[in-house]
């Protein structure tokens, strides 16, 4: 669900990029979306290969997950503000920042349908 949302938010800052910039305002907003999209990928996968059965093995899972997301960010921001010579800044470090507060949000995100239906009944 988070990264459907992200990937929405991703494919209107290309096109809102695009034409503000042209081809590489859209460039740079699709590689800022896509870099978070893929650490959140790696966190997830990560969470699904070690399950954990206690509550420290959880923690612990989950700051191996985020350490290596916060890994892979760092490396693949260099990458594109090293090799992508003609980078719109502004689009590229925007578009990420507003795709990884959405990852953020994902626990005020649920999937649950009773509980969609629920709060539709009370509200």
């Amino acid at each position: 669900m988070v990264m459907r949302w992200q990937s929405i938010v991703t494919a209107a800052m290309v096109m809102v990029l695009g034409f503000v910039w042209g081809l590489h305002g859209a460039a740079s907003a699709f590689l800022g979306g896509v870099t978070s999209i893929a650490s959140a990928a790696v966190f997830a996968a990560i969470i699904a290969r070690y399950p954990a059965s206690t509550p420290a093995g959880v923690l612990i899972t989950a700051f191996k997950a985020e350490a290596m997301k916060v890994i892979f960010i760092v490396l693949m921001l260099w990458l594109v503000l090293t090799l992508y010579k003609d980078v719109v800044a502004v689009g590229f470090i925007g578009t990420f920042a507003i795709t990884v507060l959405i990852f953020g949000m994902a626990l005020f995100v649920t999937d649950d349908a009773e509980a969609i239906e629920s709060r539709r009944q009370t509200g």
